[in-house]
């Protein structure tokens, strides 16, 4: 009871700054950042001494295999890179003990390990975890997407089915926007940079933390702020899982996949404008994706394409207020061109 006071008496505190300083986009970027990697570093400083574990492996053609590796430290990643160029390449999720876990992920203790692939027998949480992993990557493109003075603020991520037809990312953009409808030009924009983003091959780093370290890194957001509280209630163990991608930090209810470049089609399709809710002008992001290992001819991909753009309904949001009947095309110089950076 006194650990939960102590939560809320925080988070009421950040809630008051978020409501009284709102930062840029760059800002925002930093401190998630900074509190990211000092969290990161307090963690690995925990195992000072290098401590072995052994790690068996399960899985076709490695029954028996025993690795030695080191506790806190060593990955599943970690792991593959002692097995062939396949395994490497090709694994997506890992299953440490039974429980799906991430490949940036530290072992901290000795384990059975699991490497999976979207080509498995049973690939349900490799793909789960991918359509997770796409709806991350469509969401960093939208907070990078628009000029420094619109602040965009990322809903939860829907948790939708990969046989919905299209992953989702729910976002509320600054007012000034809310006339605002994107163009075909803008939906290719925004594909342009997700593309981008899965060509550099950038790992998910997570790091699971105390909610206060969840809150302090998104002290900007209330919605966020809710969003910490709701997982840490959600997790038996009361943590909440951050994941880095480049600059960008997440708040993640499923595990992501090992790397942006697991990715091969990939494409926007979709932004619908849900209706008024708590926190601004719901839209609905949506797009369409194929893993490296799985690829789809054109004309396939054109029947898939015309399914996702169709709103994906999520039973949660039965309750959402009424759409706007018209909205205004945007001008050209509302959408940022895509980050420079990002080659």
């Amino acid at each position: 009871m006194a650990c939960r006071t102590m939560f809320q008496f925080y988070q009421s505190r950040l809630a008051s700054s978020a409501a009284a300083v709102r930062l840029s986009a760059a800002e925002a970027r930093s401190q998630r950042n900074a509190v990211f990697s000092k969290e990161q570093a307090r963690q690995r400083a925990l195992y000072p001494r290098t401590e072995k574990i052994e790690v068996s492996l399960q899985g076709p053609g490695l029954q028996g295999t025993l690795l030695v590796m080191n506790k806190g430290v060593s990955t599943p990643h970690s792991c593959a890179k002692h097995l062939t160029e396949w395994h490497l390449n090709s694994a997506a999720l890992a299953l440490v003990d039974g429980e799906p876990w991430p490949l940036h992920r530290p072992l901290t203790g000795s384990c059975s390990l699991s490497l999976l692939t979207f080509k498995d027998a049973d690939p349900l949480l490799a793909n789960q975890a991918y359509w997770q992993s796409c709806a991350a990557i469509l969401g960093q493109v939208l907070e990078d997407a628009f000029k420094d003075e619109y602040y965009v603020e990322l809903l939860p991520v829907p948790q939708v089915s990969v046989t919905a037809g299209a992953f989702c990312c729910d976002v509320v953009l600054d007012p000034q926007l809310d006339s605002w409808t994107p163009s075909e030009e803008s939906l290719l924009s925004l594909t342009r940079s997700a593309q981008r983003l899965v060509h550099q091959d950038l790992p998910w780093e997570p790091l699971e933390v105390a909610p206060p370290v969840a809150l302090e890194a998104f002290g900007h957001s209330r919605c966020k702020q809710q969003e910490v509280e709701e997982k840490a209630a959600q997790n038996p163990k009361g943590t909440v899982t951050l994941y880095r991608c480049g600059e960008h930090i997440l708040l993640s209810g499923g595990p992501l996949v090992a790397r942006t470049g697991l990715c091969s089609q990939y494409e926007v399709t979709a932004m619908h404008t849900l209706g008024e809710g708590r926190w601004g002008l719901h839209r609905r992001t949506q797009g369409l994706s194929l893993p490296l290992q799985l690829q789809a001819h054109h004309t396939v991909w054109r029947k898939l394409k015309k399914r996702a753009k169709k709103l994906v309904q999520v039973p949660a949001e039965s309750a959402n207020e009424t759409v706007p009947s018209a909205l205004t095309p945007p001008s050209s110089s509302e959408m940022a061109p895509p980050p420079t950076g990002q080659q």
